[in-house]
């Protein structure tokens, strides 16, 4: 436990600063780089950890993807769209040429893993880059880890009833409850704060960032089980070892793949505040 709340803060500290403090290329990279881990931790899961070049394979599709899914691409719709159906071409390729060790399976992991997973993980950059792009980015964060760290310490405190013990054994309904009621509260901080510097209509972003915080908080618990379920399936306890104390990118990274597109679509979809 010591470990692990010495990382998040370090990490937290770390993620202030990209998004905040240094030029937005040194976050954009940060998560290019993250979506190659990912996307080896994913196709590891699935196909074996000995499935080296299959692994190489989705890793080199993913950095290719993470890099034009960014919003420093220009026509990024093109480019993501080729590269999504020639990495799928490629992907095809490689399975005609070792179909005797690889299965389709493996090939449909392979491109979840290179290109589905980046693009979702993107969508922090893609969020960054947006008019109030600053302000936006902390809210699928908050939602997200915001409601991991409140689940797990009101699991701690209170938690009596699994809430799915053949998926995640440690996890709770208390604490799922706890999560959201975290993410909510943490959105209201966060909005009052977002009042008083940028002068936004306090009323109007309380409404916004309580609905965030809210679903952001029921979506990162779905995303933080639907991995669970990878790796229950594939025999592991972590997808890596990146993060001492949290596993791989993947461990850390599970409810913000679903938490961030969602955040990013409700932007495009509705005028928020900003």
């Amino acid at each position: 436990m010591k470990t692990r709340v010495i990382f998040g803060v370090v990490g937290a500290i770390f993620v202030l600063l990209a998004l905040y403090f240094f030029p937005p290329i040194v976050a954009t990279v940060a998560m290019v780089f993250l979506s190659v881990c990912a996307a080896q931790e994913f196709t590891a899961a699935v196909s074996g950890k000995h499935s080296g070049p299959l692994q190489m394979l989705s890793m080199l599709i993913a950095a290719v993807m993470a890099s034009v899914s960014s919003s420093m691409v220009p026509n990024q719709e093109f480019w993501v769209r080729a590269t999504g159906f020639i990495s799928l071409a490629v992907l095809f390729i490689f399975l005609l040429k070792n179909h005797k060790k690889y299965g389709f399976s493996d090939i449909s992991g392979a491109f979840v893993a290179g290109v589905v997973l980046p693009y979702l993980l993107m969508s922090l950059i893609r969020i960054l880059y947006m008019p109030s792009g600053s302000v936006y980015i902390l809210l699928p964060l908050l939602a997200a880890w915001g409601s991991d760290t409140c689940a797990l310490f009101a699991g701690m405190a209170f938690g009596r009833h699994k809430l799915a013990p053949e998926v995640s054994p440690k996890k709770t309904i208390e604490g799922s409850i706890g999560g959201v009621i975290g993410a909510v509260v943490l959105s209201l901080i966060y909005a009052v704060g977002v009042h008083f510097v940028c002068d936004y209509s306090l009323s109007t972003i309380l409404l916004q960032y309580t609905v965030l915080g809210f679903f952001g908080s029921i979506l990162g618990q779905i995303g933080d089980l639907s991995f669970s379920v990878v790796k229950r399936g594939s025999g592991i306890k972590d997808y890596g070892r990146i993060f001492p104390g949290h596993g791989g990118v993947l461990d850390r990274f599970d409810s913000v793949i679903f938490v961030a597109p969602a955040i990013e679509l409700l932007i495009h979809a509705f005028i928020l505040v900003g």
